[in-house]
């Protein structure tokens, strides 16, 4: 593995608010997707990234950066980065922007996996302990149910940090009709991480495009509005939009810390088969070594299913952990390394 290279593995971001957003006849009103782009690049110069790309519908607007993905819905935004990003400083702006609104933060949520590269990470990210410090540090005190765990694996590189704050008791957070899953994926398969290097020096949105449809990625959902972007000399980010529900992924095919990442939105109401089979062609897209996938507010159903959905890929699940969290309720994490391979 090299020594230093880039980081694939991204901080993930979620932070809900609340207040009235809705006009004198009740209709909604967009929210914090009124806040203005000086706003988000004010937001985005803290992180150190910028927005390279954007596309939005009725529901939500959705950014690809130049260090992976932001949405924002009207009393939601997450936003997940890449690299050497300084991810939570992104709180305080945030915050004062929607309180500017008339929106207060409810609950606050980060996410991540390991670094390959943690001693290149700047502050506040140099540590797990660190970064929660940080947060407690930025979020109004009532958030006052708060949780930190390292859930672990039996893979001695893979583990998954969660921190969740919110203001509501357990027993009175609100129903959530959706859930996230988080696909972490490492050792590419050679051949289709070369396909993720730019050609004849083409970059941005068509070279992106042409890498969408040559590794297959456009038939992960095939219902869903792609907005993608491709990277000089290598790397590639997509946001897909359908209804109300966003996907993303982000490639770093470099090979020695080859990385893909994949996020998607189920719901309760559909079949736990069509999430399980999303699941598998995008983990089929990339063909890696090891995976690890993280299920909130996730039911039992889906992910046993998962576990077994990737064996005909030749993956065995090596590890299972859970726990429940304030706001986020049942999180689960599964580890996934190739058969082949102890």
């Amino acid at each position: 593995m090299a020594v230093s290279g880039f980081e694939g593995f991204e901080k993930r971001l979620e932070l809900h608010f609340f207040g009235d957003i809705d006009d004198d006849d009740g209709n909604n009103m967009l929210g914090l997707r009124l806040l203005d782009f000086e706003s988000l690049e004010q937001v985005l110069l803290a992180v150190q990234c910028t927005v390279v790309s954007a596309v939005g519908n009725p529901f939500f607007d959705a950014y690809v950066l130049s260090e992976s993905s932001l949405f924002v819905y009207p009393t939601k935004i997450i936003i997940k980065t890449c690299g050497t990003t300084q991810l939570l400083k992104s709180i305080p702006p945030l915050i004062h922007f929607a309180n500017n609104l008339g929106l207060t933060l409810q609950t606050c949520s980060y996410t991540r996996g390991n670094f390959i590269f943690p001693k290149s990470q700047p502050f506040p990210h140099t540590s797990f302990q660190e970064e929660v410090i940080y947060i407690e540090h930025n979020i109004p005190n009532n958030l006052c149910y708060r949780k930190a765990s390292v859930m672990p694996s039996k893979l001695p590189a893979h583990s998954w940090h969660v921190f969740t704050a919110t203001l509501l008791p357990p027993l009175k957070s609100p129903y959530h009709a959706t859930f996230t899953v988080e696909v972490c994926m490492t050792e590419l398969d050679r051949l289709i991480a070369c396909k993720f290097f730019s050609r004849d020096s083409k970059t941005g949105d068509l070279a992106g495009r042409d890498m969408t449809e040559l590794t297959g990625i456009d038939t992960i959902n095939a219902g869903a509005f792609i907005c993608d972007f491709a990277f000089d000399p290598c790397g590639y980010s997509m946001n897909g939009i359908d209804g109300d529900r966003y996907s993303t992924i982000h490639v770093t095919p470099e090979d020695g810390f080859s990385y893909a990442s994949f996020e998607c939105v189920g719901s309760v109401c559909d079949d736990p088969d069509d999430i399980v089979e999303t699941l598998k062609k995008a983990v089929r897209v990339f063909m890696p070594a090891t995976v690890s996938i993280s299920t909130t507010r996730c039911s039992r159903e889906v992910w046993t299913k998962v576990a077994r959905a990737l064996q005909p890929l030749g993956l065995k699940c090596r590890s299972f952990a859970m726990d429940e969290f304030p706001a986020a309720g049942t999180i689960s994490y599964q580890t996934f390394t190739a058969a082949r391979r102890k």
